[in-house]
């Protein structure tokens, strides 16, 4: 094409601009460039994030150039959602936060539930001072249609991350979600337990959630968590008593494959 291209002829054949005058042409030529220079950019971006996710479940957050946070997301796959994130077919319908993504973050979960409040909460959190693109997602949890017979003070026994621990998942009626990690050998189930007890009783409540995402429990329980297992804080007399019956559960092979029933 010589020294200087033919902008008319590259928007006609490349874009599909038949006409265009050369001056708007050759604009329309370069910010086709510079978009798929940045489209290339965006592929290598993700693929670097994606070779480092791991395979588990999880809730990530994609960031721009500058640390800002821009995208809170959940997987039950965390290197499969990032992928299809990432995917070539996704660029023509991105929009321009998304094309900002330059880095990934991510918790890593162990169960649905875990990874529905923690990016609930990160949702809430992160959308206050910054422009997620996803902070249309939360929505008024006191609507969400749950049985009334299922809001009640309630701990749930969950699968952990860490192979030889659990998550005691604890939600109140009134509103308040707290997690606890304890080890399944019981070991540390005398504090959790203690914490736990405080969390349904005390009216100080220190240092323990008031976040209102507590619905969530509730709906999980309602759906596809129905077959989880879980225990009424109110049916025993003091801490002991709940880590006795929670020491039982976690040592039964048969937990987290079926729900288990408290007497």
């Amino acid at each position: 094409m010589g020294a200087s291209p033919d902008y008319q002829r590259l928007a006609s054949e490349v874009l599909g601009i038949r006409g265009a005058p050369p001056e708007l042409a050759r604009r329309l030529v370069s910010q086709a460039l510079v978009v798929e220079d940045r489209r290339d950019a965006w592929r290598r971006t993700g693929e670097e994030i994606c070779r480092s996710a791991p395979t588990t479940s999880g809730v990530y957050v994609l960031k721009d150039a500058d640390d800002r946070p821009i995208y809170v997301g959940k997987a039950v796959n965390l290197r499969r959602r990032l992928r299809a994130h990432f995917s070539g077919r996704r660029w023509r319908a991105i929009g321009a936060g998304m094309a900002r993504a330059a880095s990934a973050e991510w918790r890593e979960v162990g169960s649905e539930l875990e990874a529905l409040l923690r990016e609930a909460a990160l949702i809430r959190e992160l959308g206050i001072d910054t422009q997620l693109v996803n902070v249309h997602r939360e929505v008024d949890l006191a609507t969400r249609a749950v049985p009334a017979s299922l809001v009640r003070d309630v701990i749930v026994v969950l699968p952990s991350i860490e192979m030889d621990s659990a998550e005691l998942i604890a939600a109140r009626a009134a509103g308040g979600w707290t997690i606890q990690r304890t080890r399944r050998s019981g070991a540390d189930l005398a504090v959790h337990a203690r914490r736990l007890m405080r969390f349904f009783n005390s009216r100080m409540r220190r240092g323990l959630s008031s976040d209102p995402l507590t619905p969530i429990v509730f709906s999980w329980l309602a759906g596809r968590g129905a077959d989880a297992t879980r225990l009424d804080p109110h049916d025993v007399r003091d801490p002991r008593e709940l880590s006795r019956r929670l020491a039982a559960l976690l040592r039964d092979e048969r937990l987290f494959r079926e729900r288990l029933q408290q007497c």
